[in-house]
This record gives C-alpha cells, sequence and structure tokens, in this order.
C-alpha cells in the first residue's frame, strides 16, 4: 500500500502534468497563430516571457489581438500554478533520501527526481533491476516459449509515469552526460533512435534501483563496464 501521507502529494504532481500539457498546448497555438500571420516563426523563449499587454501589440487585426492577449494570460497563471505545485512538491520530496540520490543519476533533474521519488513509493516491492525496468515499462513485453515470442504482453502494464521520467531522463543524458552520449550513438548506429532512446532508458531505471535500494550515489563504472576496464 501507498504511504497514505504522500499519496495526495503525488496525485498533486500528476495534476502538474496536466498543467504542464495545457500551457505546452497554448503555446503551441501562440506560436501557430505568429506564424500564420507574420510567416516568421517567434521563439519560444519569447512565446513563454510575454507579458499578456505586450501580446496584441504583435498583431492589427481586433481579432487577433484579443486571442494573443487571453493566451498569454493564460500561459501566465498557469506558469504561477505550475510553481506552486512544484515548490509545495519538491518540499516533501527533500525529506524522503531517496530523493537526493537520485539527482546523482545522468538525466534526473529536479522534476524528474520528484516524479519518481513520489510514483516509485517503497522501492523495496521491486526484487531486482529487472522487475523494476517492467514496471516503468523500459523493456519489451513479451510472451516467450523455448526462445521464441509467442506473443506480446500487455504494452500498458506498469506506471506511465515512470515511464515518461525514464525516457526524458534519457533525452537529457545523452545530450549532457558523455558515456551516456557515447553509450547512445553506438546503440543507434546499430538500431535506431528510437531503440537506443528506450534502451537507454532502461539502463537508468536500473541505474536508479540500484541507487534506491543501497542508499548510494550513481556509479558510472557500474553502468557503463567498459569503463572500469579503461580504467584498469
Amino acid at each position: 500500500m501507498y504511504d497514505p501521507e504522500l499519496r495526495p502529494v503525488r496525485d498533486l504532481l500528476r495534476r502538474r502534468t496536466n498543467l504542464v500539457r495545457q500551457r505546452t498546448a497554448l503555446l503551441l497555438s501562440f506560436k501557430s497563430l505568429y506564424a500564420r500571420t507574420h510567416g516568421q516563426r517567434l521563439d519560444l523563449s519569447d512565446a513563454k516571457t510575454m507579458e499578456p499587454k505586450e501580446a496584441p501589440k504583435l498583431y492589427k487585426h481586433p481579432a487577433n489581438q484579443l486571442i494573443a492577449q487571453v493566451q498569454a494570460e493564460h500561459i501566465q497563471a498557469l506558469e504561477k500554478s505550475i510553481h506552486r505545485v512544484e515548490k509545495a512538491v519538491l518540499a516533501c520530496a527533500k525529506e524522503i533520501p531517496l530523493y537526493a540520490k537520485l539527482l546523482t543519476i545522468p538525466g534526473i533533474g529536479r522534476i524528474l527526481g520528484m516524479t519518481i521519488t513520489m510514483e516509485v513509493g517503497d522501492i523495496k516491492r521491486f526484487g531486482s533491476d529487472g522487475h523494476f525496468a517492467s514496471y516503468c515499462r523500459v523493456v519489451d513485453a513479451k510472451r516467450l516459449s523455448n526462445g521464441k515470442c509467442k506473443a506480446d504482453n500487455n504494452q500498458k502494464c506498469g506506471n506511465e509515469y515512470l515511464a515518461w521520467a525514464f525516457v526524458e531522463a534519457a533525452n537529457f543524458a545523452r545530450r549532457y552526460d558523455e558515456h551516456c552520449r557515447r553509450w547512445y550513438d553506438r546503440k543507434a548506429a546499430k538500431t535506431s533512435k528510437v531503440i537506443a532512446t528506450k534502451a537507454l532508458a532502461c539502463k537508468l531505471a536500473k541505474a536508479a534501483w540500484h541507487v534506491m535500494t543501497k542508499q548510494t550515489d550513481y556509479d558510472a563504472k557500474r553502468m557503463f563496464p567498459e569503463l572500469a576496464v579503461r580504467a584498469k
């Protein structure tokens, strides 16, 4: 059973995801209106920081001015709501030992660390890193018999929020961590970018299981054994 004290906090963090999706939809609509009207691209950073009173100045037609102002107001309101939710959840996450350890893993920052912390609950309920990776939906769901695939299992088994979190972590890790980027490039060259991203997400999920289970910091040599060989 999930900790009744943390369940409301977990649900609050899930609501943040909905707010982020709404903000993203409004930002895309805001940029699309500008592109259709001016034939030029509006930077995402400019759309995010646009003040509601400044938005109407981008257009001459009153209808477009009203649309831009309303969307800018909603984007700003959602930004404030998202910040309030993050502040409340972070205050609880800091008190959980698992949270600080997760932040040592490449690609896992404040938001992803909070998501994983709240969604995992008691890490001891997963007997191995493979079981945890399966719960995170970062492994293929197949039924094997005598080494042959007989059927596909339910692809929706597991936790959708953890699946999203580790795929996001994989995308960040391949950009900013040298070892993850090299491993991803080799995997992508042999398969595809989609498979390589999912495979890297699987490695990160297994690394997270070891970090949380053993209460230790991330060790790149354990995730990439070839690094230990080079060190010798």
